[in-house]
């Protein structure tokens, strides 16, 4: 098991490259279960979660390889529709094998998912989406078996936004018999990527970017070569240390319109930002300003973000408010956070940070994958060498993050541990 062990106090400038969107890459991976035959899919970031869900693919009979950020995948011949309990435990996106094995396949098994372990999350739409298109589902130890002759078109409105069931219920009509109409449906760039991917391949789909979705089910569809989308999530991460570190960095491969709430918060506590094509340039000067931020629905501010933004705020001279309207027990970093220093309070689903006081290096422990880079970027202006154990969740979202931080001037190691 690694560690970082990180040494506070350096500035963070330079040009940095976002990779490719992890979020984005889990959306479009099922796709291949919809037709038969080779893709490639450019701009693949070389992480934890994209080698746990090739590997459940692969169990499924899907040839996976991924080099230089280019994920090869080879659906010729599907010899299973199962996704078993050992891979999804690792990570809920699994349920989103069930949407493309129903639609092609007529019978799905999937596992029960698991994930982070911040609260819960329902796969409750996914399934009356499902059901809804026609699909006879059943839960039975841990599993849920669903069947369908074809799945035929309908009328879905989803009770909460929802990205996982948006894909779920997109990846399922395309190839539905009849027409489709979601409504209420998540607008999150990771859908509208997966959308753009399916039209490509042969669907058709209007209202895309929007929260009504037309879907025409057509009876075929072929492979094709796309291109993942920047993630939004790292970008907004490694402003938000730079803006910590009171530096200066650029941005390279992103795309500012996925994270234009983002860049107006940190506007807003005294960034300069600068937006030149799908390059941004931040610097910062003085100690952060208090905003008070709200996580809801794209556009809004994200909730993978909240965590890193109350590490922000504990710099801040007054006092701020973090609230999750979305994950609303998303909070397990604030007592490793306090661990290090910081005065924070949990009042229901918001965090109320009281800013200004020093942060210092302390051993501090990950809960989750975005709790891990809250953790990175306190332990960047800590005074001494924090160590941050349990790294292999960040490793899930992060590609090498460690590198993009040190070549920005952090002085940032990953060493192997025996601590838990």
């Amino acid at each position: 098991m690694d560690k970082f062990v990180i040494e506070g106090g350096h500035r963070l400038s330079g040009k940095v490259a976002v990779a490719g969107s992890k979020n984005s890459l889990l959306a479009l991976i099922p796709a291949v279960l919809l037709a038969p035959g080779i893709y490639r899919i450019h701009n693949a970031p070389n992480l934890r979660d994209v080698w746990t869900f090739s590997r459940l693919f692969g169990s499924m009979g899907v040839h996976a390889e991924l080099n230089n950020n280019e994920l090869f995948l080879d659906s010729t011949t599907i010899t299973s529709f199962e996704a078993p309990y050992e891979h999804v435990k690792k990570m809920r996106a699994s349920i989103y094998a069930l949407g493309p094995l129903l639609a092609r396949h007529g019978q799905a098994k999937i596992s029960l998912p698991g994930g982070c372990a911040f609260g819960p999350r329902p796969v409750d739409l996914h399934l009356k989406g499902m059901e809804r298109l026609g699909a006879v589902i059943e839960l039975d130890g841990g599993y849920i078996n669903a069947k369908a002759e074809r799945l035929h078109g309908a009328k879905f409105n989803f009770d909460i936004s929802s990205v996982g069931a948006t894909v779920n219920m997109l990846l399922a009509a395309s190839l539905a018999k009849g027409t489709t109409l979601l409504t209420n449906a998540a607008v999150e760039p990771e859908v509208t990527a997966l959308a753009r991917m399916l039209v490509k391949m042969g669907a058709k789909i209007d209202g895309i970017g929007t929260t009504t979705l037309e879907i025409e089910g057509v009876d075929d569809l072929k492979p094709v070569d796309e291109t993942n989308i920047p993630d939004r999530i790292e970008a907004a991460t490694l402003l938000i240390a730079a803006a910590m570190t009171r530096g200066k960095i650029t941005m390279t491969n992103v795309n500012p319109y996925h994270m234009t709430n983002v860049l107006a918060k940190l506007e807003e506590v005294g960034c300069t930002i600068d937006v030149t094509g799908e390059t941004i340039e931040l610097e910062m000067n003085d100690a952060p300003q208090p905003a008070h931020i709200t996580t809801t629905p794209y556009p809004g501010f994200p909730t993978d973000v909240q965590a890193q933004w109350t590490s922000l705020m504990c710099l801040a001279n007054g006092t701020s408010r973090t609230t999750d309207t979305i994950y609303t027990t998303r909070f397990g970093y604030v007592p490793e956070l306090v661990r290090m220093g910081a005065s924070i309070d949990i009042v229901d689903n918001s965090a109320i940070v009281q800013g200004g006081k020093p942060l210092k290096a302390a051993t501090v422990m990950s809960s989750d994958l975005r709790a891990s880079a809250c953790l990175v970027l306190a332990a960047l202006v800590a005074e001494g060498k924090t160590d941050v154990l349990r790294i292999y969740h960040l490793d899930r979202g992060y590609e090498k993050l460690e590198h993009r931080l040190t070549a920005l001037g952090a002085n940032i190691k990953r060493v192997h541990t025996e601590e838990f």
